[in-house]
């Protein structure tokens, strides 16, 4: 019996087991399938992290060492190389690695931190042939950070999401000439921050509204076609331009990793793709919770750094017996939001909801209503779907009520 098993040594990982050894939690283990920890981090060699968490500036690698370092010093017992299999409801880990097998471990909880995958060209539909020389935008960055390989010279990039965004500026520093970034929404997927120090300041242009509507090349990629799209993002052919590539990097969306969430029956968003959880980040199943990017999927590490620390404080509880539900409150988002985090409220306590928009909105007040009370309202001059939000709900917002509504008003 274990008191806490964390599946994943990424920052969510990292975090939550910092925090819940912080909690006086001794019993814990990581499960990491990587030979090392730090997860996706190890590869974003770029600055931009730990503005919020540490007040600095840092690379990934130097944001994930933090986190080992606290590891390190707490004797939190890691197992890399490791592929968790299976868990199930009461809690039962199968794993296997090479110096253990196939083993199984009894957990009191679990804190899921699994991260999350690229989709990959399969799911896109575009016509043409299969040649070399298509990559997720995640795979090129780790063949030039860490392999030390250059995909290729012209580049065209499809999906404006900040890997996608990181990559037209990497392959660009490294001696590459990236055409074109092209987005099939009518807004950029990435941070603003991510658009103007990647795009803007290297002359990379940015087609809105755009999408690759065909791959040229047998062996080799040798073009790519893209065209306009209407309101209803179909292809406008008329508008068909060929552009010659070796080289097609795509960053359409990633996606929670929630394979082993299926297994143990936990309930999963259809929008964001991963759990449902309160506001301790426990899931439909009791007594495991989920952070990070395998709950849905964030633009900042410093973020899922705070996430991670809820998750692994009310572990914690849990495992003491302190957990009680007082409440039962669901957040409901009106159609300008596409979702929060969390979905609902067990217990009054403050909370910090986060949320994504449906749309690029100018002039807006986001409030909370119960009913058509209003219980919390601010402005904000733009929210755009490429940016998470968050507001701070005190515990006194759920008295009496079963359902709270989050809604956008245009003023």
């Amino acid at each position: 019996m274990t008191d806490l098993v964390i599946i994943g040594g990424g920052p969510a990982g990292m975090s939550a087991a910092v925090a819940a050894y912080e909690q006086g939690i001794r019993d814990v283990l990581i499960l990491e399938r990587d030979a090392a920890l730090g997860g996706i981090l190890q590869q974003c060699i770029h600055n931009g992290f730990g503005l919020h968490k540490f007040g600095e500036e840092l690379t990934g690698p130097e944001y994930a060492w933090k986190y080992e370092q606290l590891v390190n010093k707490y004797d939190i017992p890691v197992k890399l190389n490791t592929m968790v299999l299976d868990i199930t409801e009461d809690k039962i880990i199968t794993a296997t690695n090479a110096v253990d097998g196939i083993f199984q471990i009894q957990a009191k909880a679990i804190i899921l931190a699994m991260g999350c995958r690229e989709r990959a060209k399969g799911a896109l539909n575009i016509a043409g042939t299969r040649p070399a020389g298509i990559y997720s935008a995640g795979t090129a960055q780790k063949l030039v950070n860490i392999e030390g390989y250059m995909p290729g010279r012209n580049v065209v990039i499809l999906g404006s999401g900040d890997i996608g965004l990181i990559m037209a500026r990497r392959m660009t520093l490294e001696g590459a000439k990236v055409h074109a970034v092209c987005e099939l929404m009518p807004y950029s997927g990435g941070l603003a921050r991510n658009i103007e120090q990647c795009l803007n300041d290297f002359d990379i242009p940015l087609k809105l509204s755009h999408t690759v509507i065909e791959i040229h090349g047998k062996d080799r990629l040798e073009g790519v076609s893209i065209a306009q799209v209407d309101e209803h993002r179909k292809p406008i052919m008329s508008t068909s331009e060929y552009i010659p590539c070796d080289t097609l990097l795509l960053s359409v969306g990633l996606i929670p990793e929630n394979e082993l969430s299926k297994s143990a029956n936990i309930e999963l968003s259809p929008i964001t793709g991963g759990a449902i959880v309160d506001q301790d980040r426990q899931t439909s199943a009791d007594g495991i919770f989920a952070c990070g990017n395998v709950l849905h999927v964030h633009d900042l590490v410093d973020f899922v750094s705070e996430e991670a620390e809820i998750a692994g404080k009310c572990a914690a509880e849990y495992i003491y017996g302190k957990r009680s539900d007082s409440v039962a409150v669901n957040i409901k988002p009106d159609e300008k939001i596409r979702y929060t985090v969390p979905q609902k409220v067990t217990a009054k306590k403050d909370i910090t909801v986060y949320f994504r928009a449906s749309d690029v909105f100018r002039n807006v007040k986001i409030k909370v209503k119960n009913g058509d009370h209003i219980l919390f309202s601010k402005k904000k001059q733009k929210i755009a779907p490429g940016e998470m939000e968050s507001i701070r709900l005190k515990a006194d917002v759920f008295d009496g009520a079963d359902e709270i509504i989050l809604e956008m008003e245009l003023l």
